[in-house]
């Protein structure tokens, strides 16, 4: 199988189960959205949530997706950054404990943290302190980082360094490596949506979007229209439709796949887990129709746990699962 690497911010989750969103209110978090905090506010934060019960995994949006894809056989990487800290080693002994190639960077900054605060209701909320992340730079983009690779996937959260994604573009394209661009957070693609046009314009193969960030990208409120402006882009669009299921279009290709009924606990890595299996099925040619429903059966089995962690007996029933769809 193919490699792909996933390229993005390496953090450590910090994992909080909320009663209620007061928290959030008192700590200025916007439900459901992901928030750049500084030093100073993450010592806040922390102290705010040492009376309550924390778990630790490893996260970061491209990360999870490379969890994913490796928990499923996949031939899966990961470009990031951490610090010469215990949780920069935390990072690196899981991506082996689970079959991630890790090309980690390294920095004397803190390895970055993002606290995840899981409402009732199962959304979640980041307040995201990037400390070692923050210091991926344009040059240390390197030929060898894409070494046997044939596909990049991108998390959109990078955008906010708009020299680095370009660097990580353009190496791509002198690789001939393809590009997937999950667009990461409605607020983040609003805050630079001239920059996230540009990049599919000019770079991007697939993109990856929920009907929030799917809107803030294209205006359209209706999933499906929105689905087809970015695919207009000519790109693989792959909208996720939450409770209703998901949707891909490729030229004029467009596929719907309804979702199941399952209890949801924790949202936390849905979309990238979703992203993770469906690059999976496609890396070994599935059609749209099953990549969509391998993805969806990812998505369906994290959220019903609190972070990433499925147990490996819970794996091996997603593989059986996934040999339904014409994924071998």
């Amino acid at each position: 199988m193919e490699k792909i690497i996933g390229i993005g911010n390496a953090l450590v989750d910090i994992l909080v189960r909320l009663e209620d969103d007061v928290l959030l209110e008192q700590v200025g978090l916007p439900k459901g959205g992901m928030t750049l905090i500084d030093e100073a506010r993450q010592k806040e934060l922390r102290t705010c949530m040492a009376e309550l019960s924390m778990e630790q995994a490893t996260g970061g949006s491209a990360g999870n997706s490379m969890l994913a894809l490796a928990r499923l056989g996949g031939n899966a990487g990961f470009v990031g950054k951490v610090g010469r800290d215990a949780l920069g080693k935390f990072y690196a002994d899981n991506c082996k404990k689970v079959g991630i190639e890790a090309r980690l960077l390294e920095c004397n900054l803190a390895t970055g943290v993002a606290n995840t605060f899981i409402s009732p209701d199962g959304e979640r909320t980041f307040g995201t302190c990037l400390g070692a992340a923050a210091t991926m730079q344009a040059s240390d983009i390197t030929p060898q980082l894409f070494e046997g690779v044939s596909m990049a996937h991108i998390e959109g959260y990078l955008v906010q360094n708009h020299d680095l994604m370009e660097a990580i573009c353009q190496m791509a394209m002198e690789q001939s490596v393809q590009l997937s661009l999950d667009l990461a957070s409605y607020n983040v693609v609003a805050a630079d949506l001239p920059f996230f046009q540009h990049l599919v314009q000019d770079y991007i193969d697939i993109v990856f979007a929920n009907e929030e960030e799917a809107a803030a990208f294209t205006g359209k409120r209706d999933p499906l229209e929105a689905l087809r402006e970015i695919a207009a882009y000519k790109c693989l669009a792959v909208v996720k439709l939450g409770s209703k299921g998901a949707s891909a279009r490729l030229g004029r290709e467009e596929v719907v796949v309804p979702a199941r009924k399952v209890p949801v606990v924790d949202t936390t890595a849905a979309g990238d887990f979703f992203a993770g299996g469906f690059l999976y099925a496609l890396n070994r040619g599935a059609s749209l129709k099953d990549c969509l429903s391998c993805g969806a059966l990812l998505s369906e089995h994290i959220i019903g746990v609190v972070g990433t962690r499925l147990s490996d007996e819970t794996w091996k029933q997603i593989k059986v699962l996934c040999s339904k769809f014409n994924v071998q």
